[in-house]
């Protein structure tokens, strides 16, 4: 019983110390956290030897994957996904019928497989890895944009294909068990299961929720949460469909509940644990014997796997409307073989369409493409073309002002209003060509150029300026215009924007008229509201505001001269006592309606 027990909690806590050590190390060398999560795997399995069923842990991993679709459903409402449904069935039904049979056609030909097996290897091959594919484009903040959406809607149709390729697999089996035939009565199960969690999803969850949530009762909420998923994920895997399916379609159902939120919070903890495990798993199911006895083959198989599949995803993506760079990024993350081949090549061995050992050969395949697909996706960026930004003409005709403004971003839009509310004219360039047609139509006086260059300069006037303001929102090109009006136009007063501390410090050297850190008012005013919120009068939080916008400046002055560690002693690092500590009127100078000067307790 003992010895049990030791079973029990080993293998869990193997696999945690496995994740904390792994992650973070291949996070850090930028590998990602999913490659060390499959290295881990891989180590503690196939080489290491110390959990040898990593089959079994793969099916309770796979409920990551659930999680997973269950949480990008609530983020996508039934209008959204209907707006998808180009990419969803169009893009995603193409690059399935396409890339399968190519990939069958290679596998018969190339590799001597029979048409039947040819047929499963092919369709199980063009099956990309949601979980990689959306981890990895959770992790670069891809997926609301226009790449992410496509490279998902594909995935989504791949999840959705997953249930006719199962029913596929009897029919091309010589026979056997587990060949089942398909006949009306499994496609109207699937049918009254689909709709069974649509009317669940639109009359039956809220109102459970509803009751829950007036109960109080924080752990009834979360176990609640956990049933909608499971329940949706179980009920589509009796209909004969995906389980992800299942739970993607929940999500979706309550992507506009008011409960959303509350939703993906509980799920999440879930999700990023199970979805670890799931990598993991796919490393400990690794066959070492399989690769090593076919080495060459899956040396072979690996790069022309990827390689047609990414070629075959580009060309799509363009026919479908993507622009050169999206379709690249779309060819660079799915290359891959996906989580659902694994469950289509057991499957097929199951029905004798080819032995175990060719199954193990194609879960190879797939986990190995599965790891090389973060330097697909490095690879991929390397290649995306640097994007054009529209051209126009520099015409300065009716430029000159006292005000020469050079960047229009947000800082220099509220500066502008300033400066048209006192009366003063502004003449304003920008080297976004976009931004100069955006602004120009609410009346700016703007005009396309770069104030990198002297003649640009010029035409617009900075002769006849009698301040010039850079508002530029990159450092590098704010010094480099800085340096140009300093050696060219040394009399002009320069106003500047400064991107930080070090930044502001490199600009007074330079000897600009002023200068002023992007968000150092904004930050004060946030302080002195947030005060005012705790209780702190309206005088006395506008009084220490300005004491440590004084006290800031002086730091800025020492540092000048001492370097950025000094003046340390005019920084507030932790509660002024008594709050604030006052000193009488006669030890320090007014400050506002704030006597005295704030210190340090210490």
């Amino acid at each position: 019983m003992e010895d049990a027990l030791k079973d029990i909690y080993f293998e869990p806590l193997l696999l945690l110390v496995a994740a904390v050590l792994a992650a973070p190390l291949f996070k850090r060398l930028g590998l990602g956290t999913i490659l060390g999560y499959l290295a881990a795997g891989v180590v503690i399995g196939p080489v290491a030897r110390l959990i040898s069923d990593g089959e079994a842990l793969l099916h309770v991993a796979e409920l990551g994957v659930v999680f997973l679709l269950f949480i990008i459903g609530l983020e996508l409402n039934p209008s959204r996904l209907w707006a998808m449904r180009r990419d969803i069935f169009g893009l995603g039904f193409a690059q399935v019928a396409v890339t399968g049979p190519v990939l069958a056609l290679i596998a018969h030909a190339a590799f001597g497989f029979s048409f039947p097996a040819a047929i499963v290897i092919g369709f199980g091959l063009a099956l990309s890895s949601t979980a990689f594919a959306v981890q990895t484009m959770e992790t670069q903040g891809a997926l609301n944009q226009h790449h992410g959406q496509t490279a998902f809607s594909i995935l989504l149709f791949q999840d959705i294909a997953i249930a006719p390729l199962l029913a596929l697999v009897p029919l091309l089996s010589p026979g056997g068990e587990g060949a089942q035939a398909i006949g009306p009565i499994r496609f109207s199960v699937a049918l009254a299961c689909v709709a069974a969690l649509v009317i669940a999803g639109r009359y039956l969850i809220n109102p459970l929720f509803r009751v829950i949530a007036s109960t109080g009762a924080r752990e009834a909420m979360i176990a609640a949460a956990l049933l909608v998923v499971l329940g949706s994920a179980t009920l589509m895997q009796v209909a004969g469909l995906s389980m992800a399916l299942g739970a993607f379609i929940a999500g979706v159902l309550l992507a506009d509940s008011s409960f959303r939120h509350e939703l993906e919070a509980d799920i999440e903890p879930f999700r990023g644990i199970l979805l670890g495990l799931f990598f993991m798993a796919v490393g400990l199911s690794l066959n070492l014997d399989v690769v090593i006895d076919n080495w060459l083959l899956i040396l072979l198989a690996v790069p022309v796997l990827m390689t047609v599949k990414a070629v075959l995803l580009y060309w799509l993506c363009r026919i479908f409307g993507s622009t050169h760079n999206d379709a690249l990024r779309v060819a660079a993350l799915l290359p891959q073989g996906g989580e659902f081949g694994f469950v289509l090549f057991t499957a097929a061995a199951g029905a004798f369409i080819f032995s175990p050992a060719v199954a193990s050969l194609m879960t190879a395949v797939v986990t190995l493409s599965m790891a090389v697909t973060p330097l697909s996706v490095m690879l991929g960026s390397l290649l995306v073309r640097e994007e054009k930004a529209p051209e126009m003409d520099e015409d300065f005709a009716g430029a000159g002002a006292d005000v020469l403004m050079v960047g229009f971003s947000r800082f220099g839009q509220i500066a502008a209003q300033i400066l048209l509310a006192g009366g003063r004219d502004a003449t304003i360039i920008d080297h976004s060509a976009a931004r100069v047609q955006a602004v120009a139509k609410f009346g700016f006086r703007i005009y396309f150029g770069d104030g990198r260059r002297k003649e640009v300069l010029e035409a617009a006037g900075i002769r006849r300026a009698k301040v010039v303001a850079v508002c530029t929102n990159q450092r590098a090109v704010t010094d480099a215009i800085v340096d140009l009006i300093r050696a060219e136009f040394p009399h002009v007063k320069l106003y500047v924007r400064s991107y930080d501390r070090a930044h502001a410090l490199s600009l007074r050297a330079r000897n600009v008229d002023y200068e002023i850190r992007e968000t150092v008012e904004s930050a004060l005013l946030f302080g002195q509201k947030s005060l005012e919120a705790l209780g702190t009068s309206e005088d006395m939080a506008r009084a220490i505001r300005d004491d440590v916008r004084r006290r800031d400046e002086e730091r800025l002055a020492i540092q000048a001269v001492e370097g950025m560690s000094a003046g340390l002693d005019r920084l507030h690092v932790r509660p002024v006592t008594p709050e604030p500590l006052i000193k009488p009127a006669r030890e320090g100078r007014q400050v506002g309606g704030w006597q005295g000067e704030a210190v340090n307790s210490e």
